[in-house]
């Protein structure tokens, strides 16, 4: 069922997280050493080093959110993360793979644990509620799921729950992450975003700043039309050949994909 942004409630985010956990799980489970070796879609990571990056992402959540617990608003800093990161880039693939599991596995007991608790995390975005933390989370556990999926079945795609509830977010990520030369060159525009399963209409401003909102654009001079989980991997950087998706107008695929060039 799809769920809009005054709907979802923490437990739906939570219930996602757990979801694509247990997806990624299963895929990774059983893989052969050279499996574990084999590129995936993240940029020069292997598989292995993908659960490393989440591996390490979620120890270093868990002392973020009993920071949080304790009422420590102390953000993380390189003496928080450096050490943590050199452990698990030392690991051999299999033992990523392993450590990933029970890294995340804590983490995400201690997440379902604080639900009900006037936590703030104090995350490297700021001081968040549990419920915008689980949103970076599942960002995170979405995108590089399907960053190892795709390399081992070429037409995976992101569920549609999860799509449904980072679609939310997609403002976030788009303002963010997009490449500040590649938008002074398209500036001013508007575009109109069309995506199917579900329909929904959205604005892309391209101007000082970028901004991707539910609306109707009011004279657009480009249209981007497809499926809501390629377009949603494409502002993420993760567009595939075979993606459903037209760019129409004043603005190209190419330049799309240029303003997005992922991370």
């Amino acid at each position: 069922m799809s769920r809009n942004a005054s709907t979802a409630t923490v437990a739906d985010w939570l219930a996602a997280v757990d979801d694509s956990s247990r997806t990624l799980r299963e895929l990774v489970v059983g893989l052969s050493d050279a499996q574990l070796h084999a590129p995936s879609y993240a940029g020069d990571w292997s598989v292995a080093q993908v659960l490393s990056h989440l591996g390490s992402a979620a120890e270093i959540g868990t002392v973020l959110l009993q920071r949080g617990l304790a009422g420590d608003d102390s953000a993380p800093t390189s003496r928080d993360t450096g050490p943590v990161w050199e452990r698990w880039n030392a690991l051999a693939a299999d033992q990523q793979r392993a450590q990933w599991i029970q890294a995340d596995t804590t983490h995400r007991d201690l997440l379902r644990d604080v639900v009900d608790k006037p936590v703030r995390v104090p995350y490297f975005a700021g001081l968040l509620t549990v419920q915008e933390y689980a949103g970076y989370r599942l960002s995170e556990q979405s995108l590089h799921g399907w960053d190892v999926a795709v390399a081992l079945e070429p037409s995976a795609a992101i569920a549609p729950a999860e799509v449904d509830l980072l679609w939310q977010r997609l403002d976030l990520v788009a303002t963010r992450f997009r490449a500040p030369d590649v938008l002074a060159r398209l500036s001013p525009h508007q575009l109109a975003v069309h995506t199917n399963s579900p329909d929904r209409t959205y604005c892309m401003t391209l101007g000082a700043e970028l901004h991707l909102l539910p609306c109707d654009a009011a004279d657009p001079s480009a249209a981007v039309r497809g499926s809501a989980e390629a377009v949603l991997r494409l502002v993420y950087g993760r567009h595939r050949d075979s993606d459903d998706i037209a760019v129409e107008g004043a603005v190209t695929l190419a330049d799309m994909l240029a303003l997005f060039p992922g991370y």
